[in-house]
């Protein structure tokens, strides 16, 4: 699969993989900014990109961030999607965190999306779960 990247902002920084096996791109941001305890920023990201329309882009934590309580909230890139990149962050810590632009905040997955149909239907097959939700297997 190839993806076309596009900078849309002169400091920008194309995605990386820092291991040619790694799963996901490394994205960076073109903003400085201080995320302040419990606040969200939507951070730009410079670029925009053209890739196939049976696949999508998905936005995860950086582990680093992620340990540091900077977690990425939203982040579904569509294929038909052109515009700039940009990354929701929000500070679950209790002290400042500060982001430099051309650091790191994210990563991004490519992953196939597969054709649904929605039909509807007066009942569904049962199944050994049945409706068991949160906390019905136990601890």
């Amino acid at each position: 699969m190839i993806v076309l990247f596009k900078k849309v902002h002169s400091e920008a920084v194309l995605p990386t993989k820092a291991h040619p096996t790694d799963a996901a791109f490394d994205i960076s941001t073109i903003e400085s900014y201080t995320l302040q305890p419990g606040e969200r920023h939507l951070f730009g990201t410079g670029i925009a990109a053209e890739f196939p329309a049976e696949y999508v882009a998905l936005f995860r934590d950086r582990s680093s961030l992620g340990s540091k309580g900077i977690t990425v909230l939203a982040g579904v890139i569509d294929a038909s999607y052109r515009g700039e990149w940009k990354v929701v962050l929000l500070n679950t810590s209790q002290e400042p965190y500060e982001i430099k632009a051309g650091d790191r905040i994210a990563q991004c997955l490519f992953l196939p999306v597969p054709t649904v149909e929605v039909k509807e239907t007066a009942e569904l097959p049962g199944s050994d779960r049945a409706a068991g939700g949160f906390g019905s297997t136990g601890r």
